[in-house]
């Protein structure tokens, strides 16, 4: 049975950072890409970052600069390092487990979710 858990959420002021983790188990990790989304309240779920098999990294091209995905193969589990958060920034942050090794922004090629983890950018 595959698993994703996200951890890491939670409060923080607008120019704070939070690392998001999700530990993966039931898959061959290090042959799956790996992505992240959002959700905000209201709106559709919406790519954050993604990371290749290989380690390649691709992001929204608004988050740029400020969010970073890595991967540890060894542990299962991949992160997403978010700095300078903004109030728009607040949502559920999901992890994904693509179909391939590729990583991809449509979240239809993602075989596997985890629950969420909701971050709030707040004052």
């Amino acid at each position: 049975q595959v698993q994703l858990v996200e951890s890491g959420g939670g409060l923080v002021q607008p120019g704070g950072s939070l690392r998001l983790s999700c530990a993966a188990s039931g898959l061959t990790f290090s042959t799956k890409a790996m992505g992240w989304f959002r959700q905000a309240p209201g709106k559709e779920r919406k790519f954050v970052a993604a990371i290749t098999s290989t380690g390649n990294t691709g992001y929204a091209d608004s988050l740029k600069g400020r969010f970073t995905i890595s991967r540890d193969n060894a542990e299962s589990t991949v992160y997403l390092q978010m700095n300078n958060l903004k109030p728009d920034d607040t949502a559920v942050y999901y992890c994904a487990a693509s179909r391939t090794g590729w990583g991809t922004q449509d979240l239809l090629e993602y075989q596997y979710w985890g629950q969420g983890t909701q971050v709030t950018v707040s004052s």
